[in-house]
């Protein structure tokens, strides 16, 4: 009897059921074979009787050309084993593209243009190369199977060659400070040790290296360095070609690769893509460390309000004590300063803060600039000894003081600084690092078996200075004077997979550890003390105990009692919030967990705080649920939940890295970036992502000894240094904002206390005159500043904004950065992804079209798969159902099928059973047993999972048993936009080619005979109707063998296709995306589309939800044939309905010969991103700007080219809100202004706002409340400036004649009239429409400050004729006068005070704005209540109040007649500022405005506004 291995896999698999209804197939019973290692026949198996000398003759040479082992790819569904190099997922980011600098003259290259995936022909150097891979299993001239170095080669060339030098403006590479070169950023070309001559070093302090200076000459973006060195290296490896299986062993040639292997450190490194825009902090943070009476730079009251100007660039310096450094993750240069503190300067500033009492030290804190100034001396980073420190001085003025350190280290310089000279291979498992004692002079250790000139690597100072600003740190190379950032180290001995394999030595663990730190993402938490003294120390509540002590002598004791009472309550409760939100952010950072971890040739099982690059450990550990750091896969294959970090839920499968990849990783250039490139992802395990699924897979021949087989990883980064750390730090310092309303709000307050300033300069004149004493001049001076800038004003600017977020997350809308809900209101600009967001989440198969191969049309529309033809192509082998059934990437967990949903619906069409990949062991040179993959999965017709393998096996039996295995998969590749698959049906003589994509390739692809008559015809039907249609196409290929096909090049597999037919997906639109897109549009919000998918099937879901009205034009550009797609290609803009109609490529208005015409503006325009990205790169600046005024739709738009979009509309003057899934619109939700991810969580970091509602009515909601708390924050502070200015005139007054309010009627103001009202006014609720016109976000605008300074004179004038009124009463008698004390009893206090709290009230209620913004002043029963009833209690107090309150309030006695006159008085102030708010106040401002253009006219000023640059477009457009 056979053993259980005596038949394939695949029939072992199986059991006997029902025949197949659908295609019933009859399939020859295979006999029974043995499995052996030796060349034995294997009958009725996918891989054709291949031997096993035959496999690891595949492996071999797949090794040899792709740099990969063969086991590692068991039982991966996903990719091919080839290792594949490109994935179309979403590479995990922490990136926001955000330009920060200039937006002048020059344009920025656009991110779009560095990762663009369709320019250029392949490389010669690497068509050659490739070329040059001799064919070991065929014949030399085989032209079809030849070995290729990579499946994917053109699409990476697409991918990666076309890519700039990252975040610099292609046109200001000569005024780069520094950000790339060596001289600013502490490394440059993996080539180029440093300046050789005083000429080079001076190109170099001005940032002008010899890598610019190729590009500048070349006239071109750079291209990716890594394909041309690869493409070296492969060329110079070629293979001998070899006849036999004798060559096809394992050992000889890994020996041979290890020993070429240093070789390829040699070749120069390639540049990767800036990261994520997080951005500079405010000073409050935990982490930030400062010296004793020294600030960090921090935010003002009303958050980071300078941060709106433009932030200044940082020229290149040759100064030793200065450097610029670029930040990637933040988008922005920061400047190192040297400083040591000079002894005597200190001194005399600590006797200074003595003297004064700490108020220097005050000053100093706040004003950085001033200490150092003080006590700073400009020291050279060379010179700097203990107790120096830096200035990093931010684009935005901004100072933080950083102590540099000095730390032991008795290691050589190669260990952080490596040089372009590498140790050879042989070198390269980890050798111990040497261990030498700390010199305290400096001393240098030379090794002396190293040549001269080579000495640097194994120097050994003893010492090290490092820095550690914002959980980054830098560390000073001693060789170039400059700083280097830790996270930039690579290990230049990662080489290949054996090289790294044999783990770390203790003593070079110990190193690493000392330079990188624990791999621990542990937030510093200040204690209890140093939270209070941050608070109490910020310049609101120093202003506050000033007030307090100030009071306090003035014998105000109530009032003093009370606001301390109230300020010591806030700032309790302000330290208890910050330490839990520090101590939930650390819990959530935070991740302890035990690894196994090679240590010394022995696995050993620690915590992973103690991992350090380079370690290898057992990532199958099952105890391990969480990747705990940024890691590199090795062997084996994992699929991991990264929606942590992208916010996308579907797995990803990660396959093992190839030599190739490794070599990339070690000379790669980062420049800081924590950003993790696309082809490296698919290797990459990232720190705090979810482990599904880890699968070991067999042994490889060089992996070290261990009970059982395991997939091993190889440490990269760790700690802050990895993606989730820049992650962390993105949350703890996020980019300023610099919203006008924060920025005006300091300049109010300035202008408050300027007339302070001016009222009591009036006062003191007249104290002088009446001989008050001069104290009691100066704390009634110091008096003064706190009634005009009142305490709580910060306070009550945050009232709208918290009410707005409470409700806000009542509907289901989460909010992480409250600072944005102001900026909501401001939007213009709404620009929404398609799947997801606008349409249902899902597609749904609508049916497929196959071909009438008589007619050569389609047939009709075939709804289910019962309908599908079981034969099609030319020779009928190729059936589109069995295209539908295998041209996929989807794996199978647990019994469950996971994968893209597109592909989901599309094999759940076909009613199909998947199953796994078959492998069997094989021998690998000398006894070590490997896995190798066979089929990557098998998929069966319903009803055939239930056959039993005996039934098929009897002889001469013969059954309806239908099966397919995809032999091998090339992965969809957004450059090529297709993916294609392999596939072997049991039991047959050849092999079957099926490739799906879109329909727009397949001409490159396809037998032009094989397309059917109405082929554009059918096509263009269905994108006009919103349908998405994906092309299918396949060919037969007879006499294709397993051995074959794993060496098919990608070229091959994809030429000369048979189209096969459509499959149509119907995406319906949500039911609320229609209603909200038109309230956005008659709101005059502009919407836009941005999208990956067909441009006439977005222009189509455009008009039918109402973004795109059904009589509006739609233009669609193409290139003209014959131009290209260079710098010097045409564009034809013609209408998507009537190709006749053109537009002018310059101006891009329509081409007509009727005058009527002209004045039509009714035209959007429809791009795709290809266009996008060379209108970015070559078009005129007017025209792009007009492109995106009037672009509409913008659709094959990549991730990055989404970013870009939103960042050109925000530098034309938009506030853009972007709407998406919070996958692939990552970057662009954490560029726009306003990012709305639509997720299930509470809350996504990959933008502000989350969306639990899954439709576009949250971001209608978001403008609603946005605009509201706006308004809100308006009125609250127009309010609290007239209740200052009320209670300024109040006591300017009563100043004239030496008297002031009493303490009970300070506390009755403030207490039980101000905060309740200003409370009250943050619960308006948002008006249920949403107005054509947005409220304004300045102070500083004639309307506003019509409104304030008309108020103010109103209430200020009733106040004086009060004054003087009163004086001319009858039974008036003058108040005594007291030199050392003001008296606080006499009828003109009495007075005004009854009369301004009147004033305060009604104040209330004229700011309390209704609509457009918030519902009428009724539908807030707080705010009324509050205004009925102090207005009601007033009027008790002014006409009958008891003698007790009498008492309390100082009022005294006056006839009852001039109450009813005080009254009458109080109605017509109520009367007067209603009328000027609602009748006056527009037609004054308006006036002004007119005012203001004529005398601009007259000076000759051309009229526009630089932040509204798309005002001036949208009118040339006209």
């Amino acid at each position: 009897m056979a053993g259980d291995n005596d038949f394939p896999l695949s029939i072992e698999a199986s059991r006997v059921t029902e025949p197949d209804s659908h295609h019933p197939e009859p399939v020859g019973v295979p006999a029974a074979a043995s499995l052996s290692t030796q060349p034995q026949a294997i009958t009725n198996d996918y891989t054709d009787n291949a031997t096993a000398a035959d496999f690891d003759a595949v492996a071999r040479e797949r090794k040899a050309t792709e740099g990969i082992e063969a086991d590692f790819m068991v039982g991966s569904l996903l990719q091919d084993w080839s290792g594949n190099e490109h994935d179309a997922g979403m590479t995990p980011s922490s990136v926001t593209r955000r330009w920060y600098g200039p937006t002048s003259s020059s344009r920025r290259n656009s991110i779009a243009s560095r990762r663009s995936s369709s320019v250029g022909p392949r490389p010669p150097a690497l068509r050659r190369a490739r070329s040059s891979q001799i064919d070991v299993m065929a014949t030399p001239s085989s032209a079809v199977f030849a070995a290729d170095s990579g499946d994917e080669g053109d699409a990476m060339l697409y991918r990666v060659d076309s890519r700039q030098q990252p975040g610099t403006p292609r046109r200001r590479r000569a005024e780069s400070n520094d950000y790339f070169g060596r001289h600013g950023h502490a490394h440059a070309d993996a080539d180029s040790p440093g300046p050789s001559n005083a000429l080079a070093r001076l190109a170099s302090y001005i940032g002008l290296s010899k890598h610019d200076y190729d590009e500048a000459y070349a006239g071109r973006p750079s291209r990716s360095r890594s394909r041309r060195g690869s493409a070296d290296s492969v060329s110079a490896r070629s293979v001998s070609p070899v006849s036999s299986d004798d060559g096809w062993g394992y050992d000889d040639e890994d020996d041979e690769l290890e020993s070429r292997s240093g070789q390829g450190d040699l070749e120069e490194g390639y540049s990767s893509s800036l990261a994520d825009d997080t951005s500079l902090p405010p000073q409050s943070r935990p982490q930030s460390p400062h010296l004793p009476l020294v600030p960090v730079a921090g935010d003002g009251i009303f958050g980071d309000a300078r941060h709106g100007e433009e932030p200044k660039e940082f020229g290149s310096t040759a100064v030793p004590s200065r450097q610029t450094i670029l930040l990637p993750d933040e988008d922005l240069s920061i400047r190192f300063i040297g400083y040591q503190t000079d002894p005597v300067w200190n001194v005399l500033w600590w006797l200074g803060c003595i003297v004064t009492l700490g108020a220097l030290g005050l000053v100093g804190r706040w004003s950085p600039k001033l200490w150092v100034r003080f006590c700073g001396k400009e020291t050279s980073f060379d010179d700097a000894s203990d107790g120096a420190w830096l200035v990093v001085e931010t684009p935005y003025g901004d100072l933080h003081i950083v102590p540099m350190q000095i730390i032991a280290y008795p290691y050589p310089l190669s260990t952080v600084f490596p040089r372009s000279t590498a140790p050879t291979a042989e070198a390269s498992r980890a050798t111990s690092v040497r261990g030498v004692a700390p010199d305290p002079r400096g001393a240098k250790d030379l090794v002396p078996d190293l040549e001269r000139g080579q000495t640097t690597w194994e120097e050994t100072m003893g010492f090290l200075k490092i820095v550690d600003y914002r959980y980054t740190r830098f560390a000073l190379d001693p060789a170039t004077g400059q700083w280097v950032m830790i996270r930039d180290w690579r290990d230049a001995k990662w080489t290949s997979a054996r090289a790294v394999a044999a783990g770390l030595a203790s003593p070079t663990r110990e190193q690493r550890q000392v330079l990188m730190g624990a791999n621990m993402i542990d937030i510093a938490s200040k204690s209890l003390l140093g939270l209070l003294m941050d608070e109490v120390l910020h310049p609101f509540y120093v202003f506050q105990i000033a007030s307090i002590v100030l009071w306090s002598i003035d014998d105000y004791y109530y009032y003093a009692f009370a606001i301390a009472l109230i300020s010591a309550t806030s700032i309790v409760s302000t330290l208890l919030e910050t330490k839990r939100t520090i101590e939930r952010m650390r819990e959530m950072s935070r991740f302890h967990c035990d690894v196994r971890v090679l240590v010394d040739d022995a696995w050993t099982t620690i915590d992973c705080a103690g991992l350090v690059p380079g370690d290898i450990f057992d990532a199958s550990d099952p105890a391990l649920a969480v990747v705990p750091c940024d890691a590199l896969l090795l062997s084996g294959d994992a699929i991991v939940n990264e929606s942590m970090l992208t916010g996308e839920s579907v797995p990803v499968s990660k396959v093992p890295a190839r030599d190739e990849t490794l070599k990339g990783l070690s000379r790669e250039t980062k420049q800081g970036s924590s950003e993790v490139d696309p082809d490296l992802a698919r290797h990459y395990l990232f720190s705090g992502t979810k482990i599904i699924r880890v699968r070991a897979g067999a042994r490889p021949h060089w992996a070290p000894p261990s009970e059982h087989p395991i997939a091993l990883a190889m440490v990269t980064r760790t700690g802050f240094n990895t993606t989730k750390g820049a992650l962390v730090r993105s949350m703890l310092f996020p980019k300023p904002l610099g919203f006008k309303f924060y920025r005006d709000s300091m300049n109010f307050i300035g202008v408050l206390a300027m007339i302070a300033g001016l009222g009591f300069a009036v006062s003191a004149v007249q104290f002088i005159r009446m001989g008050i004493k001069w104290h009691t001049i100066l704390v009634r001076a110091l008096d003064l500043i706190t009634i005009v800038v009142p305490p709580a004003l910060p306070a009550t600017l945050t009232i709208g904004t918290t009410f707005a977020i409470e409700r806000l997350r009542k509907s289901g809308i989460f909010c992480i950065s409250p600072n944005r809900v102001n900026i909501g209101g401001k939007v213009n600009v709404v620009c929404f992804d398609k799947t997801g967001t606008l349409t249902e989440d899902g597609l749904d198969v609508l049916g497929v079209r196959t071909i009438d191969r008589v007619d050569r049309r389609f047939s009709e529309l075939h709804g289910s798969v019962i309908d599908v033809p079981a034969t099609g192509g030319l020779n009928g082998k190729t059936p589109l159902l069995y295209a539908l059934a295998t041209c996929h990437a989807l794996k199978l967990i647990d019994g469950e099928v996971i994968g893209d949903p597109l592909d989901i619906k599309m094999f759940e069409y076909t009613g199909w059973t998947l199953d796994e990949g078959q492998s069997r062991p094989v021998k690998a040179g000398g006894s070590t047993e490997r896995t190798q993959t066979l089929v990557q999965m098998v998929v069966r017709p319903p009803g055939t999972e239930r056959w039993r393998a005996e039934d098929a096996m009897k002889t001469g039996k013969h059954a309806h048993f239908l099966e397919l295995g995809v032999i091998r998969s090339y992965d969809f590749v957004s450059a090529l936009r297709r993916m294609t698959v392999i596939v072997k049906r049991l039991k047959s003589n050849s092999m079957e080619v099926y490739c799906k994509g879109a329909p727009e390739v397949m001409a490159d692809i396809c037998d032009p005979a094989s397309f059917p008559i109405d082929y554009e015809d059918m096509l263009s039907y269905y994108t006009r109707n919103g349908f998405r249609v994906i092309a299918i196409a396949g060919k037969s290929v007879d006499g294709l063998t397993w051995l074959k096909a794993q060496r098919m090049r990608r070229e091959a597999a994809e030429s000369n296709l048979q189209f096969l037919g459509f499959i149509v997906f119907e995406n319906k639109l949500k039911p609320g995306t229609a209603p909200n897109v038109h309230i956005l549009r008659a709101a005059h919000i502009a919407c836009r589309m941005v999208t990956g998918d067909n441009v006439r099937t977005a222009i189509s879901v455009a008009r039918e939800c109402g973004l795109i009205s059904h009589s509006a034009s739609v233009y669609i550009p193409t290139f003209v044939p014959g131009s290209g797609t260079a710098d010097d290609a045409l564009l034809d803009w013609a209408s998507v309905d009537d190709e006749a109609q053109k537009l002018d490529e310059y101006t891009l208005k329509p081409v007509t010969t009727h005058a009527a015409d002209l004045e039509a503006s009714d035209y959007q325009l429809a791009l795709t991103g290809d266009v996008f990205r060379w209108m970015l790169e070559f078009a005129p600046v007017e025209t792009v700007q007009r492109m995106l005024v009037k672009g509409v739709i913008f659709a094959r738009m990549s991730p990055d080219e989404k970013a870009e979009l939103v960042e050109r509309l925000q530098g034309l003057g938009y506030t853009v809100t972007f709407c998406g899934d919070g996958a692939n619109d990552c970057g662009a939700l954490k560029a726009a202004d306003v990012g709305v991810s639509l997720s299930e969580a509470e809350a996504s970091v990959a933008a502000p706002f989350t969306s639990r509602t899954p439709d576009i009515s949250c971001v209608v909601e978001i403008i609603r409340e946005g605009r509201a708390a706006l308004v809100t924050s308006f009125s609250c502070f127009k309010y609290m400036a007239l209740y200052s200015l009320i209670q300024f005139t109040t006591v300017t007054l009563l100043y004239s004649f030496a008297s002031s309010l009493g303490d009970f009627q300070f506390l009755y103001i403030d207490l039980f009239i101000i905060i309740p009202i200003a409370v009250a006014m943050g619960r308006t609720l948002p008006y249920h429409k949403i107005h054509p016109k947005r409220p304004t976000a300045s102070l500083v605008s004639k309307k506003v400050l019509t409104s304030i300074i008309g108020q103010i004179a109103i209430n200020s004038a009733v106040q004086a004729f009060v004054f003087v009124w009163v004086r001319r009463q009858a039974w008036y008698t003058e108040p005594d006068v007291d030199s050392d004390k003001l008296e606080t009893f006499n009828f003109e206090n009495t007075a005004l005070f009854l009369v301004s709290c009147f004033q305060y009230i009604l104040v209330a209620g004229v700011f309390s704005v209704g609509p457009p913004y918030r519902k009428p002043i009724y539908s807030n029963p707080s705010l009324v209540a509050c205004l009925l009833g102090l207005g009601a209690f007033s009027t008790y107090v002014l006409l009958a109040p008891s003698r007790a309150i009498a008492l309390v309030l100082d009022i005294a006695a006056v006839p009852a007649g001039f109450k009813a006159e005080l009254l009458a008085i109080v109605a017509l102030n109520i009367g007067a500022c209603f009328a000027f708010e609602r009748w006056a106040e527009r037609p004054i401002a308006r006036a002004l405005a007119l005012a203001k253009r004529w005398q601009r006219r007259r000076r000759g000023r051309k009229h526009g506004h630089p932040d509204n640059h798309y005002k001036v477009i949208e009118g040339s457009l006209r």
